[in-house]
């Protein structure tokens, strides 16, 4: 990994960077902003778990000391559940008090939530440990994700967890399913995401992904 770059765990004062960074990689890698204006709204419902109920199992990536990506996972099924409960009734409310002053694309994305993201979100392990990550493109390459997810494999290590999974999301071959499998993960299932259609030209799937952690060191 290029010397500039830096991997840590997750602070306090982290919090806005990663909310941004979520908004700005939301859209397949790209700004969420032409399918969903509301970046308050977007931000809470992706990262205000991990960012403030579960943080120690956050980490971020930076590059010339400005953080460029982040992980965030968690290995309290539960809690997350009960949290999202909450949190999602109240993204709810907002939402639909601000339906009428969003754009088009925006209603249409909340239509989407409301009708047909339960059903195309594939199935997931329910009691295992889990992460996603984002990187903007200035320092995203293969290396920093495996220096990420190594860090984070290994802080489950140390409380025991032995199984962790991600949801992925793959388009043109962009961290494509036989990439995770190249390093250790079995491909559970996979879902088109059909609110991707009229706003990009080919299939978007979201893949579910296992991995057995093992000993430290052999991700």
């Amino acid at each position: 990994m290029n010397s500039n770059v830096h991997i840590r765990k997750f602070c306090g004062s982290d919090r806005e960077a990663v909310r941004q960074l979520c908004c700005d990689t939301g859209f397949l890698g790209q700004p969420i902003d032409p399918v969903f204006e509301d970046r308050e709204l977007f931000a809470n419902y992706l990262t205000r778990y991990y960012t403030d109920a579960e943080p120690e199992a956050a980490f971020v990536l930076e590059k010339d000391g400005v953080v460029r990506g982040y992980l965030l996972g968690s290995r309290r099924p539960f809690r997350q559940q009960l949290f999202n409960t909450f949190n999602n009734l109240s993204l709810l409310a907002k939402g639909l008090v601000r339906y009428r002053g969003y754009n088009e694309a925006s209603r249409k994305f909340v239509r989407w939530i409301l009708t047909q993201a339960w059903r195309e979100v594939p199935a997931a392990p329910r009691r295992t440990a889990h992460f996603h990550f984002n990187v903007m493109p200035d320092a995203r390459s293969l290396k920093t994700m495996l220096e990420l997810t190594s860090q984070y494999f290994d802080f489950l290590r140390s409380h025991g967890e032995t199984q962790v999974f991600g949801q992925i999301v793959a388009f043109d071959g962009r961290r494509g399913a036989a990439l995770f499998e190249r390093h250790g993960f079995t491909v559970l299932n996979r879902a088109e995401i059909t609110k991707y259609r009229d706003v990009h030209p080919g299939k978007v799937f979201l893949c579910t992904v296992m991995k057995e952690l093992g000993e430290a060191g052999s991700d």
